[in-house]
């Protein structure tokens, strides 16, 4: 098993289910990211760029966008947090939570900038 797939199942319930329905869903939307475990995290790269990394912070999970700033959010969903320039993340902190459709929106927004 590789470190990112066991930093998300060593993770307590219910983060753990977050964390993997988060997987599932990056993995649906963009099958040729690549997980790996960059400074303690699992991230997902696409195409050599850093592309999104989950993050468990004791009491919620982020989701979190490196070029987050980039993205079109016009009903302000994404966090920006204490010290982040670019990076914005979705929250979660139980997995009834997780807008799949809402993901998958900001995943593909991202894949097209990217890819450009």
């Amino acid at each position: 098993m590789n470190p990112a797939e066991n930093y998300i199942l060593s993770q307590p319930e219910p983060f753990r289910s977050i964390l993997l329905e988060l997987q599932v869903i990056i993995e649906h939307t963009a099958p040729e990211a690549q997980l790996l475990y960059k400074w303690h995290l699992p991230f997902y790269y696409l195409n050599g760029k850093m592309f999104c990394f989950l993050n468990f912070r004791k009491r919620f999970v982020d989701l979190s966008f490196v070029y987050g700033t980039d993205l079109d959010d016009p009903d302000n969903h994404l966090i920006a947090g204490e010290n982040r320039k670019r990076l914005r993340s979705l929250r979660y902190h139980k997995v009834e939570d997780i807008d799949a459709e809402l993901v998958i929106v900001f995943l593909k927004q991202l894949r097209a900038i990217l890819e450009s």
